[in-house]
């Protein structure tokens, strides 16, 4: 099963990161190259525990739908969304939190299974792995951009203050 790990440091409150590494709208924000849209479940607003997001995205020129679940929540140090339904024999994506000083430290695991046997995993080696890095990249560098300044407010509709 292929592995995809991550860390990131954000200037930032864990409460702030934690919440906009589960918001839908900001997810949106981050994907927008892909033009991912929410289309069932929880569709705006931070996912829970126990709820799921059906997402409609283009990737390899095919669109796509993709449902995931949050089946862990340790509010804000972990959370785990797993896929129930899409392209992916597996998707098991594991973020953790750790506060440094004034910092945030989100760590990703992302693990996958893909379809097709050999042929997949020869897709995962040469093209895959590489493109879902980028995406996972992508979107954590939206998340640092939005904590690090008062972008966030306007994610989480709260005035915080911590």
């Amino acid at each position: 099963m292929p592995t995809i790990q991550l860390v990131t440091k954000i200037k930032c409150d864990i409460n702030i990161c934690f919440d906009l590494s589960r918001s839908i709208d900001l997810h949106k924000i981050s994907t927008a190259k892909t033009h991912e849209t929410a289309i069932d479940g929880v569709t705006t607003g931070l996912i829970e525990y126990n709820e799921f997001v059906t997402w409609q995205a283009t990737h390899f020129g095919i669109r796509q739908k993709l449902t995931s679940k949050i089946t862990m929540f340790d509010k804000p140090f972990h959370f785990r969304d797993e896929q129930v339904r899409g392209p992916f024999k597996s998707i098991i994506h594991d973020h953790y939190f750790t506060q440094k000083d004034s910092y945030t430290i989100m760590k990703d695991i992302f693990r996958f299974t893909s379809p097709f046997g050999i042929a997949g995993r020869f897709f995962n080696k040469l093209i895959l792995i590489k493109y879902l890095e980028r995406l996972l990249r992508t979107r954590n560098q939206t998340i640092k951009e939005f904590a690090e300044s008062e972008q966030w407010k306007l994610i989480l509709k709260v005035d915080k203050q911590l």
